[in-house]
């Protein structure tokens, strides 16, 4: 059954708190919306069934902000490209965009209530209206720290997938690719650490 969105009528309202994307409509309904509102991307497939426990609850969460925060759903069994360049090795994930870039994520079913405190907490971090001069610099430090604070929990693989967000946008990032280092040692793949390391530029080391 294969319905396809992108040919239906423009009847659909202005904005849509839950919608499904894909990678090729992703900058649109992602990068672009997150200019405007914080945007969550549940990356998830059919055949995973914490992702139906998950998927029910922040749809709840986001129709209860009345607009605060956007919900977009990517299944990755038909769209793998953005899911790939994020490092999405395990789902479901749950990105959350704000000002046009990735600010934090979390792996995994987790209850109502926490889904609740993380949409809260993207929403107040998120920068208000059009990002202000330095503010990828902001989202990109914020994003960081919560990779650190992964990294310290040993909740290696949010680390990792956030170190890789970062890396994305800032190949060069030392903090970033160190942080990638120790996520590898943690993990006890010294081969991994030791070819990342030697990617750190020279003044960085």
């Amino acid at each position: 059954m294969n319905v396809n969105i992108s040919s239906a009528p423009a009847a659909t309202p202005p904005v849509a708190l839950v919608r499904d994307s894909t990678d090729r409509a992703f900058k649109a309904d992602v990068i672009d919306a997150s200019l405007e509102a914080p945007v969550l991307v549940d990356f998830w497939a059919p055949w995973c069934g914490p992702c139906r426990s998950l998927s029910p609850n922040i749809e709840k969460v986001v129709k209860e902000k009345a607009g605060k925060i956007r919900l977009v759903k990517i299944n990755i069994d038909e769209n793998p490209q953005i899911a790939g360049q994020l490092g999405v090795q395990s789902i479901p994930a749950v990105f959350a965009f704000a000002g046009g870039r990735p600010v934090d994520a979390f792996l995994g079913n987790i209850p109502e209530s926490e889904v609740r405190k993380f949409a809260d907490k993207v929403i107040a971090a998120a920068p208000a209206g059009r990002p202000a001069q330095g503010s990828v610099e902001d989202e990109i430090k914020n994003a960081l720290a919560a990779a650190k604070q992964g990294l310290e929990t040993g909740d290696l693989n949010t680390a990792a997938q956030i170190y890789g967000m970062v890396l994305q946008h800032q190949p060069e990032n030392a903090e970033a690719l160190l942080g990638m280092v120790r996520v590898y040692l943690k993990a006890g793949e010294a081969e991994q650490a030791q070819a990342v390391l030697d990617t750190v530029p020279e003044a960085s080391r």
